[in-house]
């Protein structure tokens, strides 16, 4: 398919150069020879003449066409920027240059050269296409619209315009814009899935489900082959929890060969909630072997054994669940307490003890009672709380036997035999 399109590029570049050089000296064996595909040969006899005439534009230009044919093709560039320099008036030099950059990843150099040759030919849809292309690239979508809106006025049944314009708008947001021009398009042109496609996912994005479902409908009737269209209504159906429709989208799927996972998945959820747990349980193993961190299907795999009263299968599923949940709740804990330091540090006290004791909950390991002990004692003199949580460290320190930090809890015990002390004495009045 590339070379196809690079003999086509060729044939047309070559047609560009024969235009302009009807004065030049007869190169048309080397054409003869591009158009065969020798480019070993053109580019032996264009380095033969140049090496008696380096000042040769059009033979620069033709060697920079031959490179084009090699990977990587790292050479084609520099020809066709020797020859524009020779020629700077040359627009087709100068085009090829564009191409050249771009295909480098060097748009930003393409760009200025691509709209001085549209400046110079508003009309010229070669020049208008590959600086839109661009456009589109660099998310320049208003000036995109000018372009293509320029060429619509010209021609308002040019369905290709009318689909440029919907997708710029597309990629705009701005979605009622885009399916009033995919709508003229598909007036015209009711075979075109891809606009089908488009027009679907933006009628889709505007909660029209029912619309976007029946235009996929509609162009598989046109294309029944394309998977693309399957791919698209399972998915759609599925986000709707039409889970019947989407599983029967789903196995026509899985029939083509395809194993991805979230396809192997879905349909298990379909049978899950078509009550078909034998067959739930048939794609969800599937899947779990695939993935056996996925939650969703490690989770309707214990439900669908659930049903079928299989506690046993059940059971080691929910286990699973818990052993692949424990990693999030441990990240969640240490988050948690580290919300709980920056509240404490900002005077926010209350709020970080409620974020301490969040941590706990996650995490139990992280043990954060004499950070909170100690914020209800010095910071809200909340005397009650205090005591709670200081009794709650040394019982902590009882029961795990720690001798090392014994000087430690000493002290703990000495502030909170203290506030003890301080709790009953009477206040004087």
């Amino acid at each position: 398919m590339k070379k196809l399109f690079l003999i086509l590029i060729i044939f047309t570049a070559i047609h560009f150069s024969n235009a302009f050089a009807q004065t030049s000296p007869d190169y048309s064996k080397i054409d003869i020879m591009l158009g065969r595909g020798e480019y070993n040969r053109v580019i032996d006899t264009c380095k033969l003449i140049l090496s008696t005439d380096s000042l040769n534009d059009v033979i620069h230009y033709k060697m920079g066409l031959a490179y084009q044919s090699f990977l990587p093709d790292d050479k084609s560039l520099d020809c066709f920027l020797r020859a524009a320099a020779i020629d700077p008036d040359n627009k087709v030099y100068r085009f090829m240059v564009a191409r050249g950059y771009n295909n480098k990843g060097k748009s930003k150099m393409a760009i200025p050269i691509l709209e001085s040759l549209y400046e110079s030919d508003t009309l010229n849809w070669t020049y208008a296409y590959h600086l839109t292309l661009l456009y589109m690239a660099e998310k320049k979508y208003d000036e995109s619209i000018k372009i293509y809106q320029r060429f619509y006025e010209r021609d308002s049944s040019d369905y290709v315009i009318l689909d440029k314009i919907g997708f710029a708008f597309l990629r705009k947001s701005i979605y009622t814009k885009a399916i009033e021009y995919y709508n003229k398009s598909l007036a015209i042109n009711r075979g075109n899935v891809a606009s089908i496609k488009n027009l679907s996912f933006l009628y889709a994005s505007t909660l029209q489900g029912d619309t976007a479902l029946k235009l996929l409908t509609m162009a598989m009737e046109i294309d029944s082959t394309d998977l693309d269209l399957y791919i698209r209504r399972a998915a759609l159906n599925f986000s709707f929890n039409y889970t019947k429709r989407a599983l029967d989208d789903y196995l026509k799927i899985l029939a083509t060969g395809d194993s991805t996972l979230l396809y192997i998945k879905r349909a298990g959820i379909g049978y899950h909630y078509n009550l078909q747990n034998q067959k739930a349980v048939e794609y969800l193993k599937i899947a779990f072997e695939k993935d056996s961190t996925d939650f969703e299907v490690t989770t309707f795999l214990a439900r669908s054994y659930e049903r079928m009263k299989d506690y046993k299968n059940s059971a080691i599923y929910y286990r699973s669940i818990i052993r692949n949940l424990n990693p999030f709740l441990m990240q969640l804990s240490y988050t948690y307490v580290a919300l709980a330091e920056i509240l404490k540090s900002d005077g926010l006290y209350k709020d970080a003890i409620d974020n301490f004791l969040a941590g706990q909950k996650y995490g139990p390991e992280r043990n954060t009672d004499i950070i909170i002990a100690n914020i209800y004692d010095e910071k809200l003199n909340d005397i009650p709380n205090a005591i709670k949580y200081y009794q709650k460290v040394l019982t902590n320190y009882k029961k795990n036997n720690m001798p090392a930090l014994s000087k430690y809890y000493e002290s703990v015990q000495k502030r909170l035999d203290y506030l003890k002390e301080k709790q009953a004495t009477p206040v004087k009045k």
